[in-house]
């Protein structure tokens, strides 16, 4: 037992100086710019993803969904529309510990660009100055339990919450 509590205590000093080696190399900064977009559990490494992330496509459409072809943003991470949301009023209803949950998709010009959506792309001004993406009139947000691209955990949450199809239609097919 002790020479396997040893054998562990030897393997994780090795994982550590192994991964301290890696980070020094010439993909550092690009390493750092993926983590950084693939945060997005709150409001603010949400903001600093976004627009790192909208020197491409912001919002694009991914076909591999279980739901269909969706919209996602140019790291493949999935876009949601909420309920709860006036769609076309201006404004977002998600606010507090609901951004917490469901950062902003947050964009870096009043027209985001798009590869493939042909929904209303558009933007509105969140309360605290920022630019939110919106497709057809939705504001749209990124779920914190989404933890690579692709995933779509967030479908149906609360029954308030859903993904959208490229032209901007909220898909309420429930998770399976």
């Amino acid at each position: 037992m002790r020479k396997t509590s040893m054998l562990v205590t030897v393997l994780a000093a090795g994982a550590v100086l192994l991964s301290g080696c890696g980070s020094n190399d010439d993909s550092s900064s690009s390493a750092g710019t993926s983590s950084s977009s693939a945060a997005g559990s709150s409001a603010t490494s949400s903001s600093s993803a976004s627009s790192a992330a909208s020197a491409d496509a912001l919002l694009k459409t991914a076909g591999s969904s279980r739901y269909g072809t969706i919209v996602v943003d140019n790291k493949g991470k999935t876009v949601y529309m909420f309920d709860k949301d006036t769609q076309g009023s201006g404004a977002s209803n998600c606010s507090g510990q609901c951004l917490v949950a469901w950062p902003p998709v947050i964009a870096d010009s009043a027209t985001p660009e798009v590869d493939g959506v042909t929904g209303q792309v558009g933007t509105i001004t969140r309360d605290d100055g920022t630019v939110q993406a919106t497709l057809n009139g939705w504001p749209l947000y990124y779920w914190k339990g989404d933890a690579a691209p692709g995933d779509t955990t967030g479908q149906g949450v609360q029954g308030v919450w859903w993904v959208l199809t490229p032209d901007g239609a909220r898909v309420t097919t429930p998770p399976s």
